[in-house]
């Protein structure tokens, strides 16, 4: 059965994807709501019973016990709403549970409003049971401590208002932040703290909720510690394998990029085309074209849409071509966003001849004069004392601490066993590399730029004279098409400032403009233009506009132009080395 195939028969699953129903953000929001309620009923308890005079209804120790427990079943009940909103089924299961013990605690307490709101959340919850259907998330271990600081966090917070709202009857009234976090320390391992109150009752009420508040933190942390982790996705040897044998018939200028060892990939029914992706923030974001043959495409697609839905992440495409932008609009009704374009020259008809070619020819000769020379060759025939010695260089000369690349860098530098076709050139002076390139294969007969650094101390214009020699000898090199830099929003900024251009395009040239001081927007554009390629336009691929930020974010993140302080990098997940 061919892909195509795959498709007619299985199209009609996919408006569940993209015609989502809105019962389980609903029922997120109203966990949210319901968490906020059991921590404002459980930390106004004691004042809401010198009010209405309800002690005598119940033991104080169990009235006590039953608010530090609904405080603590709020906090998580807060932390679950987020993952019940992704239709995460463990969110589910959990927050039935926890439902159940906040009507227990409530009807404890003799608070019939809120015991009717959390039974009615139960009944919702299961009622829409079938809307949870998705799978956990890969993780690891470090979940863990991610969990202890936000759980940790809120215990401090709660923890911190039960005691401002028992400061009346704290000897010296509240206290400074050191005794607080003592108090705070203390409490959660059942050890009386530095404070000393006036009421039996209140040291009562503060103790229990520090007390419930530390077991639920440790307990939690523990249990996600001790719980086998699960491997993050990644591109096994075989799937490599395979890819490379599809790139070898069907090859997109960016389609060896999917050979990064922190991507995964989904294959067609056929097994003649994939879908290469990560995902970041909750969102399935593949890179680049399918890769294979375009007519298995769609069986790919599929394939790559049920995984999403299965997981409940919001699908995306990120950087793909026209040509395959056109297949995911019309197999999903998705929309297509450009984003830029790629610059790509033809090595047969390229020449710093001519009057265009002033500016890069005047350029290289200087560099040349300047004593400057050129190696270009294949990666495989790179002297490991060269490989070695770029190694160094990548990091010295790398403009900041982070690595960016995710659907056009490959992470892996003059790597002659995994990549032996990638093209090396150098730039020396005096006999010292001070500047470096390394292109991608791309099919039989093309490269695709991946890495460009340089030495901040050497010539202007050493880079124009790399590129231009590889472009000069890469027919020696069988290359005939070689794919620069990307040139984001390249046509807002070309048509932005041409006689006649509307204000709503000068507007958004400008505000390019201002973020280039920042980032290499219109740097880039106007040196892909010196090489006077041919634009090919790439596309961002996202469901609905509502999805658009998140995607976009994503999509940032992905690159690693939005780095977020996160304890999973310490877990050694590879980064790209260098960006296109």
């Amino acid at each position: 059965m061919s892909g195509r195939e795959s498709t007619r028969t299985t199209t009609p699953r996919l408006p569940g994807i993209l015609l989502p129903s809105k019962a389980p953000a609903l029922l997120g929001n109203l966990t949210y709501l319901i968490g906020l309620l059991d921590l404002l009923t459980g930390l106004l308890h004691s004042w809401r019973h010198r009010l209405l005079e309800l002690t005598e209804v119940l033991p104080g120790a169990l009235s006590d016990a039953a608010a530090a427990a609904t405080v603590v079943a709020g906090v998580l009940l807060f932390v679950l709403g987020h993952s019940l909103k992704r239709r995460k089924r463990r969110a589910w299961r959990a927050a039935v549970a926890l439902l159940g013990v906040s009507v227990v605690l409530h009807a404890a307490k003799v608070e019939p409003l809120s015991t009717l709101v959390s039974l009615g959340a139960v009944a919702l919850l299961v009622r829409n049971r079938r809307e949870f259907y998705a799978l956990g998330d890969p993780s690891t271990r470090w979940r863990a401590v991610r969990a202890f600081l936000v759980l940790g966090t809120g215990s401090f917070l709660a923890g911190t208002a039960a005691i401002w709202m028992n400061r009346r009857h704290i000897v010296g009234g509240f206290p400074s932040f050191g005794d607080l976090v003592r108090e705070l320390l203390y409490g959660a391992v059942g050890v009386s703290g530095p404070l000393q109150f006036t009421h039996s009752r209140a040291e009562d009420i503060v103790g229990s909720l520090l007390l419930g508040l530390g077991l639920m933190t440790a307990f939690t942390t523990t249990y996600l510690a001790l719980r086998p982790a699960e491997p993050r996705p990644e591109l096994t040897d075989d799937d490599d394998e395979r890819l490379r044998m599809l790139m070898q018939r069907h090859a997109d200028s960016l389609a060896y990029f999917n050979t990064r060892r922190d991507k995964s990939v989904v294959w067609s029914p056929t097994g003649k085309a994939a879908v290469a992706y990560r995902v970041v923030s909750g969102v399935m974001l593949a890179s680049g074209d399918p890769l294979g043959d375009p007519e298995a495409w769609p069986g790919a697609i599929e394939a790559f849409l049920e995984e999403a839905r299965n997981h409940a992440w919001t699908p995306a495409v990120l950087g793909c071509s026209e040509q395959a932008g056109t297949v995911w609009v019309r197999e999903t009704g998705f929309t297509a966003l450009e984003l830029g374009d790629e610059a790509v020259v033809d090595t047969t008809t390229f020449t710093l001849q001519g009057r265009p070619m002033r500016n890069v020819r005047q350029m290289v000769g200087r560099i040349e004069r300047a004593g400057y020379s050129v190696d270009v060759t294949r990666v495989r025939d790179v002297d490991p004392g060269v490989r070695d010695e770029a190694m160094k260089d990548a990091s010295a000369w790398r403009s900041s601490d982070t690595e960016r690349g995710f659907s056009m860098a490959l992470g892996r530098l003059v790597d002659p066993v995994a990549d032996p076709e990638c093209v090396f050139v150098t730039a020396r002076h005096d006999g010292v590399v001070r500047a470096f390139l390394q292109f991608v294969p791309w099919g039989d007969d093309g490269m695709s730029l991946d890495v460009m650094r340089r030495d901040s101390t050497a010539e202007a214009g050493v880079n124009e004279l790399m590129i231009a020699t590889a472009l000069q000898r890469a027919p020696e090199l069988g290359v005939r098409r070689v794919s620069l830099n990307f040139a984001a929003f390249r046509s807002a900024l070309e048509r932005g400032e041409r006689l006649g251009a509307g204000p709503v395009l000068r507007m958004w040239r400008r505000v390019l403009l201002f973020a280039s001081r920042w980032l290499q927007i219109e740097s880039l554009y106007r040196f892909n233009a010196k090489f006077q390629p041919q634009w090919q336009p790439r596309f961002l691929v996202y469901p609905a506009a509502g999805d658009l930020p998140r995607v976009a974010l994503a999509s940032l993140e992905a690159e690693a132009f939005l780095v977020w302080p996160r304890l999973g990098r310490l877990n050694g997940a590879r980064e790209a080395v260098g960006a296109r």
